[in-house]
């Protein structure tokens, strides 16, 4: 072999070795350095860096992760059945806990361990709240107590920083969702019932009290009708006594034309009694 070729060969070997002490870290990656399975530096910084031959660079994606967990059947504290579908966003923040945690930095070990604590998590919310809670009134805080927990574990353990968790979607299961519209149905009916009934005892209330004081307003203005027909009859009684006392025979004559004419309203009036008797005086 001549000098040319010893030569090259020789500024090959020195490209490759110069290639293989060279690494280069992005910036949205995290990175570490292992040394025959050991991990040397748990954190590389991003850039052009230099290592031995021998050692190797474990990249982890340092970008925010977003991961759906399967929907999954939960129990309310009124027995009922929601199935709930979440999605959880995380980033790994402690390479060398999260190498560890995951089998050299598999990502779908952690996403799978990041379910598991999601479900178990969510599964003791729901089973402690009712139905209206877990769908609308306090959602919103039963996510934020589960991001909490489940950040506080997950950090120690997988090396990731849970930064939140919701829910995409909350529904019956498929085999009950037959049965809670029938019992909505149920429900809606019972209620109004119920309305109706309600509304019902109102109108007998308000009738019964209507007629209370239509008895009571009648027997009021009968009472003042009695009083004023009886002081006009004392009045007329007066005036008539007053009007009648200073002409004794026109109050006779007059008394006896009122007699004729309530006795003898028709022609099939007949009265058989004595010619002289009193009654006939006027006439005579």
């Amino acid at each position: 072999m001549d000098t040319r070729t010893l030569g090259m060969t020789g500024a090959v070997i020195a490209l490759l070795l110069a290639w293989s002490c060279l690494y280069t870290v992005k910036e949205t990656d995290r990175a570490l350095l292992r040394e025959f399975g050991e991990i040397r530096n748990p954190d590389l910084a991003p850039g052009l860096g230099a290592k031995l031959p021998w050692q190797d660079v474990i990249r982890f994606d340092g970008r925010v992760q977003v991961m759906d967990t399967r929907p999954t059947e939960y129990l309310t504290n009124e027995n009922k059945i929601l199935v709930v579908d979440a999605f959880v966003i995380f980033r790994i923040v402690d390479n060398q806990q999260f190498y560890t945690a995951t089998k050299g930095g598999n990502l779908a070990i952690a996403q799978e361990l990041l379910v598991q604590r999601v479900i178990e998590g969510l599964k003791n919310k729901v089973s402690q709240r009712t139905l209206v809670d877990v769908v609308s009134g306090k959602r919103d805080e039963m996510m934020a107590e589960l991001t909490a927990d489940v950040g506080k574990s997950a950090k120690p353990e997988f090396g990731v920083d849970v930064l939140d968790i919701r829910v995409k979607k909350v529904d019956y299961p498929e085999s009950a969702v037959g049965a809670v519209f029938d019992r909505m149905r149920t429900e809606r009916e019972r209620e109004a019932r119920e309305h109706r009934a309600e509304g019902k005892e109102e109108a007998e209330k308000i009738r019964a009290e209507a007629e209370k004081q239509r008895t009571v307003l009648m027997a009021e203005a009968f009472r003042e009708a009695q009083r004023l027909r009886g002081q006009g009859d004392a009045r007329a009684a007066e005036v008539a006594a007053a009007a009648f006392g200073k002409d004794p025979e026109f109050y006779n004559f007059w008394r006896s034309m009122q007699a004729y004419r309530e006795t003898f309203t028709g022609p099939e009036n007949v009265m058989v009694i004595q010619p002289d008797n009193p009654f006939f005086k006027q006439m005579r």
